[in-house]
C-alpha cells in the first residue's frame, strides 16, 4: 500500500514538471495539487474494486426553482462515507492491474535546446507567433508540439479579436481559427508516420474537435491518454466528447489509476451522481488530503440536492484554502439556493479581494447581487464573467435567469440559447427556455424544452411539475398527461409537495374520488410531518371529511371536521354543517341534504 502511494508521488511529480515545460499549465496545476493531496500519514483503509457495486449516501433536497443550478485534520477528511467495501489489503486503487506506462523521455537537449528555450520563453510571454517562428524546421517531438500549440493559441487569439471587432465582446460570430487546416494536415501526417507523442495527439484531438470531427477526435484523445495518462487536460477534452453513457462505456481505455478520476468526472457530467460519488469516495482513501476530490464530492452532493452536506464540505475547503476560487462558483449557487445572504456576501468579498478578474469571481458577485434583488448589477457581473470566458456555461444560464427577472424576454432567450450551444446537456438552460415560452403563453413550445430538460435530469421533480402545468394550461387541457407527469414528480422526491396536491385536485376534477382521497391523505401526512399549515392543508381536510362521510366512514369524517374547527373562514362553517349531518345520521334521524349545507 505504501509503495502504491509512493508510485503515485513519483508519477505526479514528473507529470507536473513535464506538463509545465510544455505550457500545459492547467494540467500541471492539477497534477501538483493531486500530489499534495496524497495522504502522507498512515495507511488508508483497504478499498473495494472501483467497479464493485455498493451502497452509497442518498440525496436530500432543497433550493429554489429559479436557480435550478445555482482543512487536513477535519472530520470530513478522517471520515469515510458509506459505500466503501473491504477487500484484500494492498489491492490497487480501483482494483485495476496497472499497465506499465513509461514517462516519455524528453528530446535530447543537445540538438536545438537553445532555440527551444527561447521559444518557450516567448510562449510564456504570450508571444505565440514568435515562439512558433523560432521553432520552424525543428523536428523533435517536443519542439513540434510547442510550435503547433503556439500556432493554435495564436489562431484562437485572432479568432477572438475578430469576434470582438465585428460583433462585440458577447456577440455571436462565424470567425474560425485560421490555423486549423494547416495544423490538421501536419498533425495527421505525424500521426500516420508515428512521429508524434502523446502531447501532439492531445493537440490533434483538440483540432479535430474544433473541426467537428468528434468520432476521430475521441479516438485520437484515447490514444493520447493511453500513451501518457497524467495529462488531465486531455482527459477533460475526452470527457467533453462523451455525451452519453454508451459513448463513455465504449472507450478503449487502458487500466490506470488516472482512469478512475476520469470516470468519476464523466459520471458527474452525465448526471450519474451515485456512480460519481462512489468513485470519489474510493479515491479519497488514497488522496485523503485532496481539495480537488473534496470539491468534486461537494459538487455531487449539490447536484443531488443534499445542500447541507455540500455546504459543510465547501466551508471546510475554504478553511483549509482561504484563497481558493476553483469550484467556489458552485458554492455560491448553493448559498443562493439556501438564501444564505450573509455567507454569500462573505464569499463574494473574499473572492473579490483574491482575484476579482476571474470569471468565477464575477459569477459569485453576480449571484450575491441577484439574491439582494439587484438584477441589473447581477447582469453586469455575469457579462464581465463572459468577457473573460465566452464559454462559461453557468454565466450564460444564470444571466438568462436575471433577464427573466427583468422581464427582458429576448435577452433571456438569447442567453439560454447560447448556453445550450456551448453544452447541449445543460438541463438548466433548456428549463429556462421552457419557462420563457410558458410565460409567453406558448405551452407547445414550452413542453418541447421541458421535455429536453427532463430527459437530461429525469429525477428532478421540479421539471416534471413544470411539464404537468403546461398540460394543465387552458390551451391544452390534457389532464391525463398532467397526471402522469405529477406521478413522476411524486416519485422523484417532490419536496415542495406540489405533485401530491395537484394529483388530488386533478383526480377530483375527473370524479375519481378514491384516487383523490389517496393523494389528499398522503399530502396531509406530509404537511403534518413538516408542520406546515395553510390553504392546502384546509382543502385536504375538507375533501377527506366529505369523502369519508359519503362512504360511511363517519369516525374519520368526524376527526377531519374536528380539525377544521380550529380554522376560521367558510371551511369552519362547512365542517360544523357536516358534523351536524353526521350526528343526525348516527342518531337515526332522517338525513338532510348535507351537501346543501356543505357548499
Amino acid at each position: 500500500m505504501a509503495s502504491t502511494k509512493e508510485t503515485y508521488r513519483v508519477e505526479l511529480r514528473a507529470a507536473a514538471r513535464q506538463l509545465g515545460e510544455r505550457g500545459l499549465y492547467s494540467a500541471a496545476k492539477w497534477a501538483a495539487e493531486l500530489l499534495v493531496g496524497i495522504d502522507p500519514d498512515g495507511t488508508p483503509a483497504p478499498s473495494a474494486p472501483m467497479d464493485t457495486p455498493s451502497s452509497s449516501g442518498s440525496a436530500a433536497s432543497g433550493g429554489r426553482l429559479l436557480h435550478l443550478h445555482r482543512s487536513g485534520g477535519s472530520s470530513f477528511r478522517r471520515r469515510l462515507r458509506p459505500g466503501g467495501g473491504a477487500s484484500e489489503a494492498g489491492t490497487p486503487l480501483g482494483g485495476v492491474s496497472y499497465v506499465s506506462t513509461p514517462i516519455p523521455d524528453d528530446d535530447a537537449f543537445d540538438v536545438g535546446a537553445d532555440k527551444y528555450l527561447l521559444a518557450k520563453t516567448y510562449f510564456d510571454c504570450r508571444e505565440y507567433r514568435r515562439a512558433a517562428h523560432v521553432l520552424r524546421g525543428q523536428a523533435g517531438r517536443r519542439a513540434v508540439f510547442l510550435r503547433c500549440y503556439a500556432l493554435y493559441i495564436a489562431g484562437e487569439k485572432r479568432k477572438e479579436e475578430e469576434t470582438i471587432e465585428h460583433e462585440g465582446s458577447l456577440g455571436k460570430s462565424n470567425a474560425v481559427n485560421q490555423e486549423l487546416v494547416a495544423l490538421e494536415r501536419e498533425l495527421s501526417t505525424h500521426r500516420r508516420t508515428g512521429a508524434i507523442d502523446s502531447f501532439g495527439l492531445y493537440l490533434y484531438g483538440i483540432v479535430l474537435r474544433d473541426k467537428d470531427c468528434e468520432g476521430l477526435a475521441r479516438t485520437v484523445l484515447v490514444e493520447s491518454v493511453n500513451s501518457y495518462p497524467w495529462n488531465w487536460s486531455a482527459w477533460l477534452e475526452l470527457q467533453s466528447l462523451c455525451t452519453s453513457s454508451d459513448i463513455l462505456n465504449n472507450l478503449n481505455l487502458k487500466n490506470h489509476w488516472m482512469k478512475d478520476f476520469f470516470l468519476a468526472s464523466a459520471h458527474l457530467e452525465l448526471k450519474m451522481h451515485e456512480e460519481a460519488l462512489k468513485r470519489y469516495e474510493r479515491l479519497m482513501r488514497f488522496f485523503r488530503c485532496s481539495d480537488y476530490i473534496q470539491a468534486q464530492i461537494a459538487t455531487v452532493q449539490y447536484s443531488m440536492r443534499d445542500l447541507d452536506e455540500a455546504d459543510m464540505i465547501f466551508e471546510e475547503l475554504l478553511r483549509t484554502d482561504p484563497f481558493r476560487v476553483d469550484s467556489m462558483d458552485v458554492y455560491s449557487n448553493l448559498l443562493y439556493a439556501k438564501e444564505s445572504s450573509t455567507a454569500l456576501s462573505f464569499l463574494a468579498h473574499r473572492v473579490f479581494l483574491t482575484d476579482k478578474y476571474r470569471p468565477e469571481s464575477c459569477c459569485i458577485i453576480a449571484n450575491y447581487y441577484s439574491l439582494k434583488g439587484q438584477h441589473e448589477k447581477s447582469v453586469l457581473y455575469f457579462q464581465r464573467a463572459l468577457k473573460l470566458n465566452r464559454k462559461y456555461l453557468s454565466a450564460w444560464t444564470l444571466m438568462g435567469h436575471e433577464f427573466v427577472e427583468l422581464k427582458n424576454t429576448p435577452a433571456a432567450i438569447d442567453a439560454y440559447r447560447r448556453a445550450v450551444d456551448i453544452n447541449p446537456r445543460d438541463y438548466r438552460a433548456w428549463y429556462g427556455l421552457g419557462q420563457i415560452y410558458e410565460m409567453m403563453g406558448m405551452p407547445f413550445y414550452a413542453l418541447y424544452y421541458f421535455r429536453k430538460s427532463s430527459c437530461l435530469q429525469p429525477n428532478d421533480a421540479r421539471l416534471w411539475n413544470a411539464m404537468a402545468q403546461c398540460y394543465e394550461s387552458d390551451q391544452l387541457q390534457m389532464i391525463e398527461e398532467a397526471i402522469k407527469c405529477y406521478e413522476r414528480s411524486a416519485n422523484s422526491n417532490d419536496t415542495e409537495g406540489i405533485a401530491l396536491h395537484q394529483l388530488a385536485k386533478l383526480h377530483g376534477m375527473l370524479g375519481q374520488s378514491e384516487e383523490a382521497a389517496f393523494y389528499y391523505k398522503k399530502d396531509l401526512e406530509r404537511m403534518e410531518v413538516e408542520e406546515r399549515q395553510g390553504q392546502n392543508f384546509v382543502e385536504a381536510l375538507l375533501f377527506l371529511a366529505k369523502h369519508c362521510r359519503n362512504i360511511g366512514r363517519f369516525e374519520e369524517a368526524e376527526l377531519y371536521c374536528t380539525k377544521l374547527l380550529d380554522y376560521t373562514g367558510p371551511e369552519k362553517e362547512t365542517a360544523k354543517s357536516i358534523l351536524q349531518g353526521l350526528k343526525r345520521a348516527q342518531s337515526g334521524y332522517p338525513s338532510m341534504d348535507i351537501d346543501h349545507f356543505a357548499m
